[in-house]
């Protein structure tokens, strides 16, 4: 299967064929479950090297979740969609890929390519699009950079699987139409990408689990859309044995725990599980060795490293994918000699949300702050001030390597040990973080895990400390008694620990000097271990931080507010409540507002927010969750050093309640998708609300003339279309042409809906034309009567804009009636 970007590996199948007739059934069915958390067994005897598996999409994190094995963070996925560039897309991709290859990881765990169809989603900051058609190509261009560095992608949640609330178990009702007009329409374009993996979800479609779907599974994936990867299980997700493998399902993840193994062995040999079903599998997985040179005997990918530039690259593309929501007076962007006195204000300033929460989650060598970023962009000639006005944090931050000593070695840091029941030390290691995750990589016979440190203390009075994580702790401060703390979840998922821990806070006072901390944590039954050991020194009260922030707006040449959510708030395993920034950042912006108009709110989210003020305040820059080169990147944007040229993916609502679809709660075990393909703006424009900014919208810098607008049939039924652009503003820009069609319906009345896109690049004053191929299939809707792709024959109107809410010309095409 080739990419369309040229990124074809052929695998010889006989080959493949000679090595799966030396193996057992045992040894078969051994390679279909995880050896443990993150790997695939190796098989010698055929040359199979062990493959190991890393989650995704924020980066590739490897095998451990250790803050000592870095990892390049990108932007978010939502923010490489905001890019309208699947080339831009392509070279994260390819960054990603090398990576991998670096770390030894053959089986890329991304993208998630879900639907925006709430903003209450949880995972809305790791999915790409409200609309099919740009998830679509943001996929193609995202499978050809990494694959093209010989590791396997992973297309994931298929499907269906657009909400965390209940996810193990909720029943997505989906119609055939809707399933073939979105939701599968990004997992088509990936498999014709050639991806080379899909994950099977969690939650069930019209009443069966997907990873006990044989429709969705094997006759509509496998059968009908061509895939001939592996279908690899979410983690857990796999509930059976035979109906399973029956269904389409090649691999049960993780292991050695799994309802394969053993069982399935004793499925196929009682019948229940043909040979034939379970050798389809085996060559799936072998397959994918293969492409990825982990199986002798076959044309491995070519040597890839991480390039050394990767940390510019991240930077130039996370700049590029930030949006510009609004610019009153052209006040961005910033020259640095025109200023004398820069107010840097909000809790994101100098805690930059770098990341979302959950499996997603990587650890970057560094984070670098907005408020770091501008130091370097705006020099000593510009006097900074900062506050951070409000705390937006639910747990208290974790204790900062730089005031940490090893009690050991004096270095900074935290003393590890893994203590057995008997109190023998069985390993000792030096940490550089107070938050720790174990996934099954304890020393064998852990019974308890010792987390020491000597804490510097500058401040003397009452410090707070907190231990975060489901578990069983005794905690130890200084030389008072230990305090015996147990801390449960409510939610059964696993990675609710992770995302969304409880917490139990401690106070002590304590004297400026050292202080020794301990926390001890008793290993459960399954060996995975997550918690945390908190700590906050003395500070302002809430009210004298708020009037702080004020008081240095009043006499700023400009204010720069930084407002946005925490990894607390945008996570995987569970739903947001509403739409409103955590905290007082409203207040704060209308406050700083008030006393300085020249006020530039950045808003650091990977998700919409209500911006209850975002017509008090001179501009507006999403920024999105922009990974560890963030901060020099939002200065790049505001400074103009790189045009902020994004537009959104998704529609921004004024107010949550506005959002076409809302709610992410199952009622009775049931989310029913009734609106069909009528959500994000669609729904908007049928019903007529208007959003805080519609989908597709992005001023960028500079200000473009729409001239002129053409459109021909091709023999094999596509339509090309040209539209003419100039670039009438002050600097060169990049405009991203969108192209709409509408007259779909009964009544010719449907929403538009976007069926093309392009950029350009020009000069001021320049003038260009962008080209846009509108194929048959994307012309085409599904008819339900007959269950096939058909063009209805009619006129239809092809709509260029800046946004959807921002049409600037229009032409009429006559579309002739057949079968896509």
């Amino acid at each position: 299967m080739k990419s369309p970007r040229g990124n074809a590996v052929v695998v010889d199948e006989r080959k493949l064929g000679s090595l799966l007739a030396e193996l057992t059934l045992e040894e078969k069915v051994g390679l279909l479950t995880g050896a443990d958390f993150w790997s695939l067994d190796a098989i010698e005897k055929i040359g199979l090297r062990k493959i190991l598996l890393s989650d995704g999409p924020n980066g590739v994190r490897g095998t451990t979740w250790d803050e000592r094995d870095t990892s390049l963070l990108f932007p978010n996925p939502s923010a490489l969609s905001a890019t309208w560039d699947p080339e831009q897309v392509e070279r994260a991709g390819a960054l990603m890929g090398a990576q991998a290859r670096d770390k030894g990881i053959a089986w890329f765990l991304a993208p998630n390519i879900n639907i925006h169809r709430s903003p209450l989603g949880g995972r809305h900051f790791e999915c790409y699009s409200e609309d099919p058609l740009l998830t679509a190509s943001i996929v193609e261009g995202f499978v050809a950079g990494v694959q093209g560095n010989g590791v396997a992608v992973t297309i994931k949640h298929y499907i269906g699987n657009e909400s965390e609330t209940d996810r193990m178990t909720y029943d997505a009702r989906i119609s055939e139409k809707a399933l073939r007009e979105v939701y599968l329409v990004p997992f088509e374009a990936g498999v014709r990408a050639g991806a080379w993996s899909v994950m099977a979800s969690y939650n069930s479609v019209n009443g069966t689990s997907l990873t006990d779907n044989r429709r969705l599974l094997t006759e509509i994936l496998k059968d009908e859309l061509g895939f001939d990867g592996a279908v690899v299980s979410d983690w857990f997700a796999t509930r059976s044995t035979a109906a399973s493998a029956n269904a389409g399902l090649d691999v049960a993840m993780p292991g050695p725990y799994s309802p394969w193994n053993e069982a399935l062995v004793a499925a196929a040999r009682a019948g229940e599980v043909a040979e034939s079903v379970i050798d389809d599998k085996v060559l799936r997985v072998l397959r994918l060795a293969a492409r990825t040179g982990y199986l002798d005997g076959f044309d491995g990918p070519a040597p890839a490293t991480t390039p050394a530039d990767a940390c510019e690259q991240m930077r130039d593309i996370a700049a590029r994918a930030m949006v510009v929501l609004r610019n009153d007076d052209d006040v961005l962007p910033l020259d640095p000699a025109s200023l004398n006195r820069v107010a840097v204000l909000g809790p994101n300033a100098a805690l930059l949300t770098a990341q979302g929460g959950g499996s997603a989650h990587v650890n970057p060598a560094h984070v670098i702050s907005p408020l770091a970023g501008l130091r370097e962009a705006f020099g000593d000639s510009v006097e900074i001030e900062h506050q951070e006005g409000v705390s937006t944090q639910r747990l208290l931050p974790p204790i900062a390597p730089d005031i940490a000593r090893d009690p050991e070695t004096g270095e900074p840091g935290f003393r590890v040990d893994f203590v057995a029941a008997d109190g023998a030390v069985l390993g000792s290691e030096r940490r550089h973080a107070s938050r720790l995750v174990f996934m099954g990589n304890l020393p064998a016979g852990t019974a308890e895990v010792r987390l020491r440190t000597d804490l510097t203390v500058d401040q003397a009075g009452a410090h707070q400390f907190s231990v975060s994580g489901a578990g069983d702790y005794s905690l130890q401060i200084g030389a008072a008694k230990p305090q015996e703390i147990s801390l449960s979840n409510v939610d059964n998922d696993l990675v609710a620990n992770l995302v969304k821990p409880p917490e139990h806070r401690v106070s002590a006072e304590l004297g400026a000097g050292t202080v020794g901390v301990e926390l001890r944590t008793v290993v459960p039954e399954f060996p995975m271990v997550m918690f945390g050991l908190n700590h906050e020194a003395p500070r302002a009260g809430a009210d004298d931080a708020f009037a702080a922030a004020v008081e240095a707006a009043r006499n700023a040449d400009v204010v720069l507010v930084f407002v946005g959510t925490t990894d607390e708030v945008e996570s995987e395993g569970f739903d947001r409540a509403d739409l409103l920034l955590p905290g007082r950042q409203d207040e704060l912006v209308s406050a700083v507002a008030a006393v300085n108009p020249r006020t530039v709110v950045i808003v650091n989210a990977g998700a919409p927010v209500e911006m209850p003020w975002r017509d008090e305040v001179a501009a507006v820059l999403w920024a999105w969750l922009p990974g560890q080169e963030g901060g020099y990147a939002i200065a790049d944007a505001l400074t103009g050093v790189v045009e902020p040229g994004g537009r959104l993916p998704t529609t921004f609502p004024a107010v949550g309640a506005d959002a076409p679809v809302l709610s992410t709660q199952p009622v009775d075990g049931v989310i029913d998708y009734a609106e069909g393909s009528t959500f994000g703006y669609r729904a908007y424009e049928q019903s007529s609300i208007r959003p805080a900014y519609p989908f597709g919208h992005g001023l960028g810098y500079t200000t473009w003339a729409y001239e002129d607008i053409a459109a021909a049939e091709t023999d094999s039924g596509a339509v090309t279309v040209e539209v003419t652009v100039r670039n009438d503003g002050p600097r060169v820009g990049r405009e991203v042409v969108q192209l709409y069609l509408g007259g779909e319906g009964t009544d010719a009345n449907d929403p538009l809906r976007l069926v093309g896109f392009a950029s350009v690049v020009a000069g001021a004053g320049e003038t260009v034309t962008a080209r846009i191929t509108v194929d048959r299939q994307t012309l085409a809707r599904w008819d339900e009567s007959s269950a096939v792709w058909r063009v209805a024959g009619g006129s239809r109107t092809l709509v260029a804009a800046r946004s959807v809410a921002d049409r600037r010309l229009t032409t009429q095409i006559e579309l002739k009636d057949s079968a896509a």
